[in-house]
């Protein structure tokens, strides 16, 4: 601590040559690496010694056989060092992103209040603003301005299916597939929004009984801009170390749920990742009593499971529709909650395993009722069933951007 300056950077530079030995040393001819520990050894000395000359010429003679030792390697130039800092900056980002933390965007308005979706509005393209604003709205509200003609002709425009995905892992893209002749083929249309937003765009998917198909009426435009939805951050390490929670917002994929994909092609698209409040755990059995979510045969007592369910607080009001059955009784797909009455039952460790399962998947087939905020606006386990465990992603913690939608910081 009260060694002069001298002393402390002949040690530094003493303690640098180890290192540069220790890296270095399938590189190093013999000779050089022996100079290089006979001036490392002498530069020691001498710093035990207190002689201040004598440190001095040692650490010249160091620094020289340091030099000396790799002549044939050449510095690398800076843009050589830049992109090997952004490539050591894109792995860390990757590692982070696999298995700390992960950016997801909200696609719909399923969990309004608590967080927004993607919501389209409908503007005629002459009404536009000019680019200059449209770029600033799009860099600090993600605003996107879309006109685009599905169907400009006067005939039916046959659909072989809508997807719904990921660009860039933040953006949510819809894909038309339109049935083609044999000479043109399938044609694809792709737009930069989800289904939801779409359809308050103008976008209209009828169905053509007869032919078991869907189509896009003649004339059917897409004019207007979409608000972007909330970007959060999603932990992938907690649920390594916890048990899910009831009340918790969540994040799970959609392997494997084939209601989801059953109905990828008319309500909404069956995005890779789905963001619910998870409403029930293995054990539990699951009603709804318009408007409350019932848990094992008495209302729900958590938090914000209550509040959804008393339409208390910022779950009031109009936009405070509490929980809700499906009430789609012509839907020819099974639903889990249909009419008030109908229950669910979430299996557990020992129900898994007097089916016979065993090993791991008594732990990754165990299920869990993920439920929207907005029922109203939400496909959910109502009419899709449990998320099984080996869906899970993680809790949502964090809202990152835009910051004026009043939900920025902890997700509750």
């Amino acid at each position: 601590m009260f060694s002069p300056r001298w002393k402390k950077e002949a040690k530094l530079l003493s303690k640098g040559a180890r290192k540069f030995l220790h890296y270095k040393r399938d590189l190093l001819a013999e000779e050089k690496e022996l100079q290089i520990e006979e001036a490392r050894c002498g530069l020691n000395l001498a710093i035990k010694a207190g002689d201040k000359e004598r440190v001095e010429k040692s650490s010249k003679l160091l620094t020289e056989a340091c030099e000396s030792a790799l002549s044939g390697y050449r510095r690398p130039g800076m843009i050589a060092e830049n992109i090997e800092v952004l490539f050591v900056a894109i792995v860390i980002a990757l590692g982070i992103r696999g298995y700390f933390l992960q950016p997801f965007r909200i696609p719909t308005g399923s969990m309004q209040p608590t967080l927004n979706g993607i919501v389209g509005h409908e503007l005629a393209k002459d009404q536009f603003p000019s680019i200059p604003v449209r770029t600033w709205e799009a860099v600090m509200n993600g605003r996107r301005y879309i006109h685009e003609a599905i169907n400009s002709s006067n005939e039916r425009r046959y659909l072989d299916r809508i997807s719904e995905g990921q660009h860039l892992q933040f953006f949510t893209v819809t894909e038309l597939h339109f049935r083609g002749d044999a000479s043109r083929g399938p044609e694809i249309l792709r737009l930069p929004a989800p289904r939801s937003a779409l359809t308050e765009m103008g976008l209209r998917i009828n169905t053509d009984y007869e032919m078991g198909l869907s189509y896009v009426p003649p004339n059917t435009t897409v004019s207007g801009f979409s608000t972007t939805g909330d970007l959060v951050l999603v932990d992938k390490v907690s649920y390594n170390f916890r048990r899910p929670r009831r009340g918790e917002v969540f994040v799970f994929d959609t392997r494997g749920i084939e209601g989801i994909h059953q109905r990828s092609q008319r309500e909404q698209g069956a995005g890779s990742h789905y963001i619910k409040r998870l409403a029930a755990i293995p054990g539990d059995k699951v009603e709804i009593e318009e408007p409350l979510l019932v848990i094992n045969g008495q209302p729900a007592t958590e938090k914000y499971l209550r509040m959804i369910g008393n339409r208390e607080g910022v779950y009031s009001g109009p936009i405070g529709v509490g929980y809700q059955p499906t009430r789609n009784y012509r839907d020819p797909l099974p639903q889990f909650i249909r009419k008030r009455g109908d229950q669910v039952e979430l299996k557990t460790r020992e129900d898994l395993r007097a089916e016979g399962n065993t090993g791991a998947l008594l732990a990754l087939r165990r299920g869990y009722f993920a439920l929207g905020d907005n029922t109203d606006d939400s496909l959910d386990s109502r009419y899709w069933g449990p998320v099984r465990e080996y869906n899970l992603v993680g809790p949502a913690f964090l809202s990152l951007w835009p910051f004026t939608t009043g939900h920025w910081g902890l997700i509750r």
